[in-house]
């Protein structure tokens, strides 16, 4: 499976792109909303996960690639949440970038690309999203993608420990009927 926009593919993962993920990882300021940086051997877990779900079910968080320059941007795709909350069942949107890539739009045309898979091909109905609450600038996409931040559905992360700076989370949501 395979997802194009003007400027982005949207594809399965390459080995090749273990080296820029792990990199990207490693950036203290790409993983400021994340619990922490992330080891080689986590990255590339990461990516077999990924890659596992995209041939089974034909989606997945995606390797996202410059579609001139061939170069990798990050990831961007959908999933099901692997955790309980208020919010499942639902799909979820997500993206992370490198930050050379980052102010370019490429997150939000990308995920504008998921949405319409998800409603098009999966005959999703909704969508959400969420991130640490300190998170403006991926709150900022969701927004621009058309979510809506949920009215009392922030959130303590489950898998985080309640005294990281980053384990509130808030929740959007896009209503993806006609």
């Amino acid at each position: 499976m395979t997802l194009t926009t003007e400027r982005l593919i949207l594809r399965q993962w390459r080995g090749e792109d273990r080296a820029p993920w792990a990199a990207m990882n490693a950036d203290p300021e790409v993983m400021r909303h994340f619990p922490g940086i992330q080891s080689r051997a986590e990255s590339d877990d990461f990516i077999d996960r990924r890659a596992r779900e995209i041939a089974s079910k034909g989606y997945g968080f995606f390797a996202l690639e410059e579609r001139g320059s061939g170069a990798f941007v990050g990831m961007t795709g959908l999933t099901w949440p692997g955790f309980e909350g208020p919010f499942k069942p639902a799909m979820e949107i997500g993206w992370r970038l490198a930050r050379d890539h980052w102010g370019k739009g490429y997150a939000s045309e990308a995920a504008r690309a998921c949405l319409l898979f998800a409603k098009e091909d999966l005959g999703e109905r909704e969508i959400i999203a969420f991130t640490a609450a300190s998170n403006t600038r991926s709150m900022a996409v969701m927004e621009r993608i058309g979510m809506s931040r949920v009215e009392g559905g922030d959130f303590m992360h489950p898998k985080l420990d309640p005294a990281s700076p980053v384990a509130l989370h808030v929740l959007y949501r896009i209503n993806l009927k006609p």
